[in-house]
């Protein structure tokens, strides 16, 4: 494996007292200990989304009976003994703690739109499961995050909500579909994000805003019906940190008898210590593959992922280069004979007598997924998912993991659509126009997420890697085994003590 240099990280500012700028488990430290009162925690998060969202444009609502959550939090430290807090730390793990969430994810009472005009109407009639188990953990929703119209974009624009933008540098997307998560996060709105993925839709947010986010096997964390079957997609969490990351998900992990697709998991993420995980690095197998195949990865996005794998290996692991058999080209043709046949039939009768209103990217969507779907039959589809399946298990036998950029692209435009392809330019940004540099057929070709929701039994955690020329963070994939989460987190969580990452945007 060849070295690299570690490229210049993004500065970190001097450490900060401000309440929002606490990790998920700093601030369930400090409710434990009382030296932080949950009602005022809260109120530096109201009050950081209040100063700062104006400019990023990453919240649709605040959700204002969250206070009685943070009060009801409060009387509980106030008032607990060492067996009380013992007893909450296993039973609700989440005490206190507030989190944003997609606004695709239900709230009893709340609009649910998925950022379409025509169900601006719509009301929940219940909560969605990772809600119920959010709050069941003693956590609860203060705010909600944008995304695109039916999540099918990994840009963050619609003409429900309109455009949002990335906290590192506003002129760029923060990615999508869970723009809104990755951008809140980023910005110090909140400690813990709610996201979804059916082809990147966790990944890319995490990677261009400088977050932790994590693509569950199928059938771990329970979804949505009728779409809770499709078997490229899955809801989990997004964060700042690892371990923040993984206590979110132990909470939205297990079978759920709204999702008949998922399974038992118990003792998930048992073993799993993040402070010990770089010690455990020693004698694991990791394989690098930079373009799995052909994808058009940028010169600072291959840089630092080469560093990452670098800092691996000077840690007591051993990193070999790899090679995959796939093209971006067979990726998306896979990819959207799936969408075409399960995906976009979906969409279209949820959206018919109302196409006048739609996104020009929905429409294209539809449309593209549809013409594939119109020269592949559903068996293809499959048959061309297994055969992409059977590759990776080749290339990952005898690997504990598989380390790999999360988008070939290190940025998008913030308001962009990219209806006629994308052009990559020197500076690493994916534009519209037809200037000089890579162009791609199709935008979804400069990310590289897809793959591991063909093979969706596989766990990811997508971590920073570092800066890209263009100023927003990059980020790497850790791919497990099938089910093999607990070695995916902890090379997760040793890269991020490898690569410290400052976890907040400078705005």
């Amino acid at each position: 494996m060849s070295n690299a240099a570690p490229r210049p990280r993004a500065k970190t500012t001097s450490p900060t007292t401000e309440p929002w700028a606490l990790s998920a488990t700093e601030a369930l430290a400090a409710f434990r200990s009382k030296a932080l009162s949950p009602v005022d925690y809260l109120e530096a998060l109201i009050g950081r989304i209040t100063a700062e969202d104006e400019r990023i444009n990453a919240v649709t609502e605040v959700v204002e009976e969250a206070v009685t959550s943070a009060r009801e939090a409060e009387t509980f430290y106030t008032n607990a003994t060492d067996d009380d807090l013992a007893e909450a730390a296993a039973a609700r793990p989440l005490l206190g703690l507030p989190v944003i969430a997609k606004e695709k994810h239900a709230i009893a009472g709340r609009g649910l739109t998925q950022g379409l005009l025509h169900e601006r109407d719509t009301t929940a009639d219940h909560d969605a499961a990772i809600v119920s188990r959010i709050r069941a953990a003693g956590g609860y929703i203060h705010a909600r995050a944008t995304s695109p119209e039916f999540s099918c974009a990994t840009i963050t624009h619609s003409p429900m909500w309109g455009v949002t933008r990335n906290p590192w540098n506003p002129d760029l997307s923060p990615g999508g579909s869970s723009g809104g998560s990755g951008a809140s996060l980023a910005a110090g709105f909140a400690p813990l994000a709610t996201a979804s993925d059916i082809a990147g839709s966790t990944r890319l947010p995490a990677a261009f805003t400088g977050t932790v986010g994590y693509k569950a096997p199928y059938g771990r964390i329970p979804g949505a019906q009728p779409l809770a079957a499709d078997w490229y997609r899955g809801d989990g969490p997004m964060a700042r940190t690892v371990a923040d990351a993984a206590l979110l998900a132990k909470v939205m992990v297990g079978v759920d008898p709204s999702d008949h697709a998922t399974i038992a998991s118990p003792g998930f993420l048992d073993g799993f210590d993040p402070a010990e995980a770089a010690d455990r690095l020693r004698g694991r197998k990791v394989a690098l593959c930079v373009r799995l195949g052909d994808f058009p990865v940028g010169k600072d996005i291959e840089a630092n992922t080469r560093a990452v794998a670098s800092a691996l290996e000077s840690a007591g692991a051993h990193v070999e280069e790899i090679e995959l058999p796939w093209t971006a080209d067979r990726i998306f043709e896979t990819a959207f004979t799936h969408f075409g046949h399960l995906l976009a039939p979906a969409m279209r009768a949820a959206t018919r007598s109302h196409e006048d209103t739609l996104a020009d990217y929905t429409l294209r969507f539809m449309a593209d997924a549809e013409a594939v779907a119109g020269r592949r039959s559903f068996y293809d589809g499959l048959a061309m998912e297994a055969q992409i399946q059977a590759e990776l298990a080749t290339a990952m036998d005898g690997f504990d993991v598989l380390l790999a950029p999360t988008s070939a692209v290190a940025g998008l435009e913030a308001d962009a659509s990219y209806l006629d392809g994308i052009t990559i330019g020197a500076d690493g940004v994916g534009r519209e126009s037809r200037d000089d540099g890579v162009r791609l057929d199709h935008y979804w070709q400069a990310h590289m997420t897809m793959p591991f929701n063909i093979c969706n039994r596989v766990p990811i955690v997508n971590v920073p890697s570092g800066m890209a020329d263009c100023g927003i963070p990059t980020g790497v994939q850790v791919v497990g085994h099938p089910y093999d989460d607990v070695r995916t987190f902890d090379v997760a969580a040793a890269i991020e003590v490898l690569n410290p990452w400052p976890g907040l945007a400078p705005l």
